[in-house]
């Protein structure tokens, strides 16, 4: 870790005001003007239930107040009372809207950076959460892992808050392996998206996070995350053991 005082640790990180907030994610719905659908442009429930009458599995990583996952939790419920749905939310704050109705609905209260689910996913999505996270890198390689063959990834991501060591961007190198693992990102949406699983190779080292940034793209207080390496050779060890094998 740096010795640089901007710079917290994982720790430190998830104590600050502009982390650990009850505000982030709250009324973000299903489906509707203020929703995953929009923001993301695709629609979680309809993605899912395509996939049926396969079991399915969607992993919330932010998910705030769990309100989509809860509304997706209602809507399965009504229209496939018979399918075999599992909907995981987690969140750092863990403030949510309301609790799980059935078994098909887990919401867990946990630090992204440690947390690790116990098998893979259909549907992986990340609605702002990666602006508050600190080794973007790692949660963002994890993610991409935790998917099922032909499963979706969508995750919104500045590559402007990846920063060299000496505060310099490093987000050419940082697209440029996700071109190079052939996953998408959309400039205008900030969205990474792929169909997976699949593997990316960051070697960049983590030095840690910058909570006195400023506002990202969103307009709200971001965190800005710092590394050290050569982001061109092979992924390190820490990176590599956050795909579950």
């Amino acid at each position: 870790m740096s010795t640089d005082p901007r710079l917290l640790d994982h720790a430190a990180l998830e104590r600050s005001s502009v982390v650990a907030n009850t505000a982030m994610n709250r009324e973000r719905g299903l489906s509707g003007v203020n929703s995953y659908a929009r923001d993301l442009g695709l629609d979680p429930f309809a993605s899912l239930a395509e996939r049926l009458p396969a079991p399915v599995r969607w992993i919330d990583v932010c998910c705030g107040s769990g309100r989509a996952l809860l509304e997706a939790e209602a809507r399965f419920a009504a229209e496939y009372p018979e399918a075999e749905v599992a909907l995981l939310g987690i969140d750092l704050v863990g403030y949510f809207q309301g609790a799980p109705r059935t078994p098909r609905l887990r919401l867990v209260t946990a630090s992204a950076h440690e947390w690790r689910p116990d098998g893979d996913a259909d549907l992986v999505t990340c609605v702002h959460g990666l602006h508050y996270i600190g080794d973007k890198l790692a949660l963002l390689t994890a993610m991409a892992g935790w998917l099922t063959p032909g499963g979706t990834l969508a995750a919104h991501f500045d590559p402007a808050g990846i920063r060299h060591r000496d505060g310099s961007s490093a987000a050419r190198p940082v697209l440029a392996e996700l071109r190079r693992a052939g996953v998408g990102y959309d400039s205008r949406r900030h969205l990474v998206t792929t169909r997976g699983p699949a593997t990316l190779r960051f070697s960049a080292s983590y030095l840690g996070a910058d909570d006195t940034a400023g506002p990202g793209y969103t307009g709200q207080p971001a965190v800005t995350s710092h590394y050290g390496g050569d982001y061109s050779s092979i992924y390190s060890n820490s990176l590599d053991s956050m795909i579950p094998r």
